[in-house]
């Protein structure tokens, strides 16, 4: 990497912030958020099993249907676009096989030839202790595509604010999500902040990077 690529990554960080005011009069070109998207596609999960789907809000009406039970937050109707990531409430074996199949047609490899490693998946996350939490196990891969999506928007020039104060059962109730085998986990309100947003001009506070990393 260049040091031009560090410092347009690094700035990128600099400038993004969990943005509180958006301006709802503009909106995130296509061509960036098929790019956003994608993105999200090509975010890593643990076994590559993705147990996740995410349900993009562009219609005016159903922001508003969510904005009360998202502690009446501007920013889920403001935005350009409204991110709901779901995780899985299990893996199933039929889950397990999709992936297996689809990695054999992918990379054109026997599918027997993935025996060993699906077995490690059932024996995990079907039928071992963590088929137990595998809700939880979901949702934290979910949160690595939500990382994923953030730090993408920023390099972009888009504005991101991620937000858990909602209620998750009313989310899964208006998005119809009852008996889909998904739950709601976490959400982001993407687009582009208004000159009005105090936030964006206030410092951005962290500790030092000796604090938080070290080098062993």
């Amino acid at each position: 990497m260049t040091n031009q690529n560090t410092e347009k990554l690094l700035n990128a960080l600099e400038w993004r912030y969990a943005t509180k005011v958006f301006d709802p009069n503009r909106k995130i070109p296509t061509d960036i958020w098929e790019a956003l998207e994608r993105a999200l596609v090509l975010s890593p999960s643990s076994y590559g099993l993705q147990p996740y789907r995410f349900i993009v809000l562009t219609d005016p009406a159903k922001h508003a249907e969510l904005l009360p039970h998202a502690r009446n937050q501007k920013q889920v109707v403001d935005c350009s676009h409204f991110v709901v990531f779901t995780a899985r409430t299990k893996v199933t074996e039929a889950d397990v096989d999709h992936l297996l199949q689809h990695t054999s047609q992918i990379r054109k490899i026997p599918a027997g030839s993935l025996n060993a490693y699906r077995d490690m998946m059932l024996g995990d996350l079907v039928t071992g202790p963590r088929s137990k939490i595998v809700h939880e196990w979901a949702a934290r891969q979910a949160y690595i595509a939500l990382g994923n999506l953030m730090t993408s928007a920023a390099v972009l020039g888009v504005d991101a604010c991620p937000m858990e104060g909602f209620v998750p059962a009313e989310f899964d109730r208006i998005l119809g999500l009852k008996n889909s085998g998904y739950a709601t986990v976490v959400c982001c309100a993407l687009g582009y902040r208004s000159p009005d947003d105090k936030y964006a001009k206030l410092p951005k506070v962290r500790f030092d990077t000796k604090e938080l990393v070290q080098h062993i």
